[in-house]
């Protein structure tokens, strides 16, 4: 999309990406539970960028699709506390309140531990929403630590599902039927997905890395495993390019989420 002369090139692109969210949205909307809006993608554009974040994410809930913040933070708890503050339902402050996002759910790293989980799932659970903690992701680096040998020989990412599984104890403990901690569990290591649902059986999976990455749906059986956890595939890249050059993008994107759909229900 061309800058006109003068314009903020800043205030331009943001325009430009929330306008074709929006498109997407509606044409994806009824083939989809949920869409995840990966933060970094509107951060970099500036303040113009996360208001561009917020009205997506307004426009999302209009459509009564749950939003899913793809932010991967992971802090001490102090810093936690303030991203999971801008992800949820903001901050008060002298002045009034100012929102955040208010995500249904917001994807968090664990490497720096328990405490600097906790803020994300006390923030999502006063405002009724809940968290994706990363398991076993979907990139290729993720076997340089994930993968290694823990001292029962298990690997690292068997540690963290015992963690979420253990986090998410006191809301499956009353009446809910799913935890409201949840695992991000990569498409693209299907071969993992019986015994991390055996660790974590109430957990919901988050399962990226289909399309694009070479993740296939088929392949994922194992997370849908009887029990009361289940899973959300996503697609990211194959529905939101999926009309790349195209004068309206919507037509490709929603044949696209459709396919993935019916892929799905098939399992």
């Amino acid at each position: 999309m061309a800058v006109p002369p003068g314009a903020d090139p800043a205030r331009a692109a943001a325009s430009a990406v929330a306008d074709h969210c929006r498109r997407v949205l509606d044409a994806t909307a009824p083939a989809c539970v949920a869409v995840k809006l990966q933060s970094a993608s509107f951060e970099r554009l500036g303040p113009d960028g996360l208001r561009a974040l917020r009205d997506v994410a307004e426009h999302a809930r209009s459509l009564d699709l749950l939003v899913l913040l793809d932010a991967k933070r992971g802090d001490i708890d102090v810093s936690a506390a303030a991203y999971a503050a801008a992800a949820f339902d903001g901050v008060d402050t002298p002045w009034g309140p100012v929102p955040g996002t208010a995500a249904d759910a917001v994807t968090v790293a664990p490497y720096m531990g328990r405490d600097s989980v906790r803020p994300f799932v006390d923030a999502g659970r006063a405002s009724g929403g809940g968290v994706f903690v990363l398991v076993r992701t979907s990139n290729p680096g993720a076997a340089d630590l994930q993968e290694h040998p823990m001292e029962d020989g298990e690997p690292v990412w068997a540690r963290v599902a015992r963690m979420v599984a253990d986090l998410g104890a006191p809301s499956v403990a009353g009446t809910a039927p799913i935890s409201d901690v949840g695992a991000v569990v990569g498409a693209t290591a299907p071969e993992r997905l019986r015994r991390l649902r055996e660790l974590m059986p109430s957990t919901p999976f988050l399962l990226p890395g289909v399309g694009a990455q070479g993740g296939r749906v088929e392949d994922l059986a194992a997370a849908f495993a009887p029990g009361p956890g289940s899973a959300i595939v996503t697609a990211s890249r194959s529905v939101v390019g999926a009309g790349d050059g195209d004068d309206d993008p919507a037509p490709a994107a929603r044949r696209a989420a459709e396919e993935l759909r019916a892929l799905a229900a098939a399992l």
